[in-house]
């Protein structure tokens, strides 16, 4: 494993799509940056799978858009359905932008973009290395890792996900709560009658489903399922579309490539920068996967960040993203509790809500800038 560097004007911390959006802005523009991750290679399952067109305008700065594209499923729809009734259709045609619609595109493809971005302009990942401490003065920041190497660092930007260590190490307080029902999480290969180029969302009085097109003919399937396996299999998934799925010509599932159980949290940090230390990601903010918003945030964090950097503006970066933040963690959850409803006068509501809002062309356009996140940050 080779010596890390002593020095750098910026550390970062995570080498997941946030750290690697921040890392390839400032090397871009010839930045000092050294970008630590504790894990001895990037991640292999998809996670993440929604690129909104707001984050692809915001790509286009390192020149990956194209690429990201070329490898995703553009899918132009967003419906909603009570099992083979649709409530609401949210199209993202005719949006003021290049990229109307929404790319699905496994996370662990658009790290090894960023990644191969990050190495082109001359930079890398050193990993495995994981920060056990991290200190500050009123000239800089000392990152310390677990073999005892240590940089010193004009600013250290905390990357690492909702159990940031460089969070705590600044002593900000991250608030906030979970959810009450286990999320299912899982890829698969399905026998799907219904359009190959919409993500779905199917409400069922048992809990919720989302099934989403992938490229090479696969679904990403999120569900509520509270007495879930841990590696949930092909019977458990095949048991939430039957109990919450289309009706006519029912989903088979075929197999599962990959599967997990988590639980999710909205929270946002108390302060996105104390001293040299910031944050930035899901370090800075997590909340419901509805909308897939999550990754999108943060790699418009990152971008924010790095130009905030280089021109010494970083004062600002708070004021600029935290209204963001707390925009997708109500307006997610909102939507997850809606989903989650489990008393039958309320759902029957939900329904006759969506249904009269769906017939409405301006909320449809509405709720289209919201999820794309063109109505923020441009």
């Amino acid at each position: 494993m080779p010596k890390l560097p002593a020095t750098a004007d910026v550390v970062v911390v995570g080498a997941g799509p946030t750290g690697l959006t921040l890392a390839a802005f400032l090397a871009q523009e010839g930045g000092d940056v050294v970008l630590l991750d504790r894990a001895a290679e990037g991640a292999n399952t998809s996670r993440a799978a929604v690129v909104h067109a707001r984050t692809l305008e915001v790509l286009e700065g390192l020149d990956v858009t194209g690429e990201l594209v070329a490898r995703g499923l553009i899918t132009p729809v967003f419906t909603v359905r009570d099992r083979d009734r649709v409530l609401l259709t949210v199209p993202f045609e005719g949006l003021p932008t290049a990229h109307p619609y929404t790319l699905m595109v496994p996370q662990d493809v658009t790290e090894q973009v960023l990644l191969a971005r990050l190495c082109a302009l001359g930079g890398r990942v050193h990993r495995p290395h994981e920060v056990v401490a991290v200190a500050q003065d009123d000239t800089g920041a000392t990152v310390t890792t677990a073999t005892g190497e240590r940089i010193r660092a004009r600013h250290v930007v905390g990357a690492d996900g909702m159990h940031s260590v460089v969070r705590e190490q600044a002593g900000i307080g991250f608030p906030g709560g979970g959810y009450e029902q286990t999320f299912v999480l899982a890829d698969t290969r399905l026998d799907w009658a219904l359009p190959g180029d919409e993500v779905q969302l199917f409400f069922g009085a048992e809990g919720l489903v989302v099934v989403a097109p992938l490229p090479g003919g696969r679904h990403r399937i999120v569900a509520t399922a509270d007495d879930a396996p841990e590696r949930p299999g092909p019977a458990d998934v095949q048991a939430l579309l039957d109990a919450r799925g289309p009706r006519t010509d029912p989903a088979r599932v075929r197999e599962v490539l990959w599967s997990s159980r988590f639980h999710v949290h909205h929270r946002i940090a108390d302060r996105y920068r104390a001293g040299r230390i910031l944050l930035a990601g899901d370090a800075a903010h997590v909340h419901s996967p509805a909308g897939g918003q999550g990754m999108n945030t943060g790699i418009q964090d990152a971008a924010e960040l790095a130009r905030r950097l280089l021109e010494g503006a970083e004062d600002g970066y708070e004021a600029a993203r935290r209204p963001v933040a707390e925009g997708v963690v109500a307006m997610t959850d909102r939507m997850t509790r809606a989903a989650t409803v489990n008393n039958a006068a309320a759902r029957a509501i939900r329904n006759t809500v969506l249904t009269v809002a769906g017939h409405n062309a301006a909320v449809r356009r509405t709720l289209a800038m919201r999820l794309s996140e063109l109505s923020v940050g441009r």
